[in-house]
């Protein structure tokens, strides 16, 4: 549920790019990197967080076209509470067997300003759980002197992708997870 975090990472990336001329590696810096999901429940909403493990994107603001991969750390996914973290691990993500969160983008729509706020969209596949799961995730940017912030919000619909739903006869649980990745470049 909470691996939908790294999509959002991703559309950080190109958040970065738009004043380049040529093609550019980028990196996204784990440590500047926030992954939040929130899930729903009939008794209170769940709040957590993911680690960005890895990330190396090529991006050609010429052509809109971008490759690589941003990788979440399945096994860090906690909401702090020891109990529900391991059944969301052992039943729900499986982080044992899936120890990843993987977004491998394709494409950006939309122009990021040089300046001031920008509005794009990042195209590409998600995969989780053994699987992947095409994606468009919006991405707002912020651009200050040469400085970048990224925030995108996304759901996973975790059910129809193939995981578990931990509801229960009296616990009701949202059948997606809301995500948002937070980025400074």
């Amino acid at each position: 549920m909470k691996m939908i975090s790294t999509l959002l990472v991703c559309a950080a990336l190109p958040v970065c790019t738009p004043v380049m001329a040529q093609p550019a590696a980028l990196k996204i810096d784990p440590a500047q990197t926030k992954v939040e999901f929130m899930v729903g429940s009939t008794l209170h909403t769940v709040h957590g967080t993911f680690a960005l493990k890895r990330s190396t994107i090529r991006f050609d603001p010429a052509t809109g076209s971008i490759e690589g991969e941003m990788a979440i750390d399945a096994t860090s996914g906690e909401s702090g509470n020891e109990s529900r973290d391991k059944r969301m691990h052992s039943e729900i993500i499986e982080s044992a067997k899936y120890p990843e969160i993987v977004f491998r983008p394709d494409r950006v729509e939309g122009k990021l300003a040089p300046q001031g706020a920008s509005q794009v969209k990042l195209h590409g596949m998600f995969a989780i759980h053994g699987a992947e799961h095409e994606i468009t995730v919006p991405v707002d940017v912020q651009a200050a002197n040469g400085k970048y912030q990224a925030t995108a919000h996304f759901d996973v619909p975790y059910v129809q992708w193939g995981m578990k739903n931990p509801s229960t006869f009296i616990l009701r649980v949202d059948k997606s997870i809301a995500v948002t990745v937070r980025a400074q470049l």
